[in-house]
């Protein structure tokens, strides 16, 4: 492990303490990997938590941000911009839905999705979340979001907001009646540990929707662009959601994020109704559009799935080989869990030793977010440290 820096050292005197600090000090990056102050590289399967998409150096999307900064970094959204105008065709292409409202990150196009909901429904219908949803930490976001740490010092969070548990039939049924406004959902839940939703519990909302008449929200934020080896993980399912919210990849590592409505709701928002100043940044739509030529024209969604496919695969026959320590394995495309039997921190920092970077969620959930240009030499070494370090690494 480096030595802490005096960046490190000094870092209680200058920022309110709300992130746990890996004590790593990175110089650069290219491509899959990151170089720490020191010369060290390490593979990095965390991608900035699923941001960065492209991995790092990519000379496109670099090239795209220096040409837009040299014409002009911003503009009021009074204006358009032909960047921003060309990335909101792109997104309702490859979402088959209507119209789109940029936003500078997920919880923001959350909130403009709570907004609109409350707009058309009123403050009295409720809104039904599900157990270990995350969907971020601003307060109407917080409130739909599960995990009590985030919301026990913050109360009141927003009224009517109702939990149901995530891929129970029965309870969401139940819960689910004329009185429901939206329902809110991650087909894979990211935060909550890498949670799928099954076949029959996304036919169920569905079918409540359909006869309730309420608005089907899919938290796309984390699984959209590609990452599951589809368009949009609502994709591996035969539905479409009335809104979608994207951020993380759009950028390129910029802040970026987006509400995208169907024709449904496109005309819901008039002049005033909701703003944002930065939302839609020329630069970062920019960088958005060689995320998407990317991702879905030039093979990186692909990539996702097929060697996604490879990795679960690996990973389950790692689990017959140690099932006192790998209790499953789940998700999509390069949105992978392993549930571990114990905490997973002590294997974060195991796999750092070993030149690997990787993320701890839910206590016990390794969460392996590759940049989705990763191939199959990078995923092969994550497997072979891995199996090292549960031979060798209690739990």
């Amino acid at each position: 492990m480096e030595k802490l820096s005096h960046i490190f050292i000094g870092e209680k005197e200058v920022f309110l303490q709300t992130y746990n600090r890996l004590p790593l000090e990175i110089s650069h990056g290219k491509g899959v990997h990151l170089f720490s102050k020191d010369g060290q590289r390490y593979l990095d399967f965390f991608s900035g938590l699923g941001v960065n998409v492209l991995g790092y150096g990519n000379e496109k999307l670099i090239r795209a941000i220096e040409d837009q900064s040299n014409k002009f970094i911003h503009l009021s959204n009074y204006y358009i911009t032909n960047s921003q105008a060309e990335l909101a065709r792109r997104l309702i292409k490859y979402s088959g839905l209507s119209k789109v409202f940029f936003t500078n990150s997920g919880t923001e196009a959350v909130e403009a999705s709570i907004k609109l909901i409350r707009k058309i429904f009123g403050p009295d219908k409720k809104i039904i979340s599900f157990s270990n949803s995350f969907h971020g930490r601003t307060y109407g976001s917080l409130s739909l979001t599960w995990n009590e740490k985030y919301k026990k010092n913050f109360a009141p969070l927003l009224s009517n907001i109702i939990f149901s548990e995530f891929n129970d039939v029965n309870t969401i049924e139940k819960i689910a009646d004329e009185n429901t406004a939206a329902v809110f959902i991650e087909f894979i839940q990211g935060e909550g540990g890498i949670n799928v939703a099954s076949e029959k519990f996304v036919e169920k909302i569905n079918s409540l929707r359909k006869k309730l008449g309420f608005v089907l929200v899919a938290d796309e934020i984390q699984s959209g662009i590609g990452r599951t080896g589809k368009p949009f993980a609502f994709n591996r399912y035969k539905i479409i959601p009335d809104l979608l919210l994207v951020a993380k990849a759009i950028g390129g590592g910029l802040p970026l994020g987006a509400l995208i409505t169907s024709d449904k709701y496109s005309n819901v928002f008039q002049p005033g109704d909701h703003g944002s100043t930065f939302g839609g940044n020329p630069v970062a739509c920019s960088a958005g559009l060689v995320v998407l030529d990317e991702v879905f024209e030039n093979g990186l969604m692909d990539n996702a799935l097929n060697l996604g496919e490879y990795f679960k695969s690996e990973l389950t026959s790692l689990q017959s080989i140690c099932p006192d320590k790998i209790i499953d394995v789940r998700g999509s495309g390069f949105m992978l869990g392993v549930k571990i039997s114990d905490s997973c921190k002590s294997l974060v920092t195991a796999f750092q030793e070993n030149k690997i970077l990787v993320n701890c969620t839910n206590q016990n959930v390794l969460r392996i977010l590759p940049p989705l240009i990763a191939n199959k030499e990078n995923i092969d070494f994550f497997l072979k440290v891995f199996k090292e370090v549960l031979t060798i690494h209690p739990l």
